[in-house]
């Protein structure tokens, strides 16, 4: 996802007096410009810091949502609409059975051992912001056993 799109969204956002997404997008706007900052980048942020963010706000409004009492539908039904309108910038993931795949491709002889801490760490490096963490531990055990 491009950092300029979000700002351009953002912008209509306004213009069309919609403020629940302009809020939802200004969020991941500046928890990627926080990142940036952070980790030193911020004339040039690039796609992937951005999907890092977006994924890693995407996580935490599902757990937001998750969270809520029950009796509060009104602030259920706000976060369910922050978390639509991220999940729009989203990266696609990757599924169960393509995780599957690529493991058996290019990590045959790490799977090999069954030492399923050592196959994380060589997966995780290659699949970061690619596929879900839990997906991919559960691929893992999969194998393993």
């Amino acid at each position: 996802m491009q950092f300029e799109t979000l700002q351009k969204d953002m912008i209509a956002a306004m213009k069309e007096h919609n403020k629940a997404r302009k809020d939802a997008i200004s969020s991941v706007i500046q928890a990627v410009k926080k990142v940036a900052i952070d980790e030193g980048h911020r004339d040039d942020i690039g796609e992937e810091l951005v999907d890092r963010v977006i994924l890693k706000e995407l996580k935490s409004v599902k757990e937001q949502i998750d969270t809520c009492p029950a009796g509060r539908d009104e602030l259920k039904a706000e976060y369910q609409f922050r978390y639509d309108v991220i999940s729009e910038y989203a990266p696609k993931l990757m599924s169960a059975e393509e995780v599957e795949a690529l493991l058996k491709e290019k990590f045959a002889e790490v799977i090999a051992t069954k030492n399923k801490g050592q196959i994380m760490k060589a997966v995780m490096a290659e699949l970061k912001g690619k596929a879900d963490g839990k997906v991919i531990n559960e691929v893992v055990a999969k194998l393993c056993s």
